[in-house]
């Protein structure tokens, strides 16, 4: 009993995110001193991971979906007259 399907892009972000947040709250607290620099590579890296996770999972759910469509012929089509009209 899923609330909603799970989107790997949008983890992936976040915790790009929350890896940020805790550099920055590190080095605001004097734990260490972080770059301002060093942050880039770590959010490029992170959102262009997070992005190709989210190609990855719609292509995924695409394939899903389409599989299953093609299965289901247990319905009458739509219009055997040619016409575009739903019955």
């Amino acid at each position: 009993m899923l609330r909603h399907e799970f989107r790997p892009g949008r983890l992936i972000a976040g915790a790009t995110g929350m890896a940020i947040a805790v550099l920055y709250a590190g080095d605001a607290a004097g734990s260490w001193h972080t770059p301002w620099y060093a942050v880039l590579p770590l959010l490029c890296g992170g959102l262009g991971l997070a992005g190709a996770a989210a190609w990855v999972a719609y292509r995924l759910r695409r394939r899903r979906v389409a599989r299953t469509a093609s299965t289901e012929s247990t319905d009458a089509p739509a219009s055997t007259s040619g016409s575009h009209a739903m019955r």
